[in-house]
């Protein structure tokens, strides 16, 4: 699969803004089998508009419906920056889109099975990297861990300060011991 480069750019600018919005950082589009051209193109909103829905990949298919004024999407792909979860997965195959194609693969394992044509693209390494740092930062900021540990052996005290981040607020908490 060759991916444009604009597109590539466009992925990880949508990505990206999902990043600074408090939102993993994912982002889909989808394209016309036919000629590989863009339809739609979204990012991640759940956060943003308090909706389970907001995935990349549904609010995607949104555009794409909306733009074609229809809802079955034959006869067009996806390609998307994290493999999709098990609900993006039946809303893909209700769709009816053609195949998913991902450049990062899913950490969670599906629970259901869903059985949609996709696969993992192949090269882009650098692009993968730029993601997968994306990603990990992200969660890294999420988890609770000290940025700063101290620990005096003379009053046997131990300093934390450890930032994490709470309903769009990042939050610093200090800890002595």
């Amino acid at each position: 699969m060759k991916i444009n480069n604009s597109v590539l750019d466009q992925l990880f600018l949508y990505a990206k803004n999902s990043y600074n919005e408090k939102e993993i950082p994912v982002s889909a589009a989808i394209f016309r089998s036919l000629d590989n051209e863009l339809i739609a193109i979204a990012g991640n909103n759940r956060q943003k508009n308090k909706n389970v829905l907001g995935h990349a990949e549904v609010n995607c298919i949104l555009k794409a419906e909306d733009k074609l004024g229809d809802w079955r999407l034959d006869g067009y792909y996806m390609v998307v920056t994290l493999e999709p979860c098990d609900m993006c997965s039946i809303i893909i195959k209700e769709s009816r889109l053609d195949k998913v194609y991902y450049f990062l693969s899913s950490k969670q394992p599906s629970k259901l099975n869903i059985s949609i044509n996709k696969s993992v693209i192949d090269g882009y390494e650098k692009y993968k990297e730029k993601l997968n740092e994306l990603l990990t930062v992200f969660f890294d900021n999420m988890r609770w861990k000290p940025f700063f540990l101290w620990y005096n052996k003379l009053r046997e005290v131990f300093v934390w300060v450890i930032k994490f981040y709470i309903e769009n607020t990042d939050l610093i908490l200090l800890i002595v011991l």
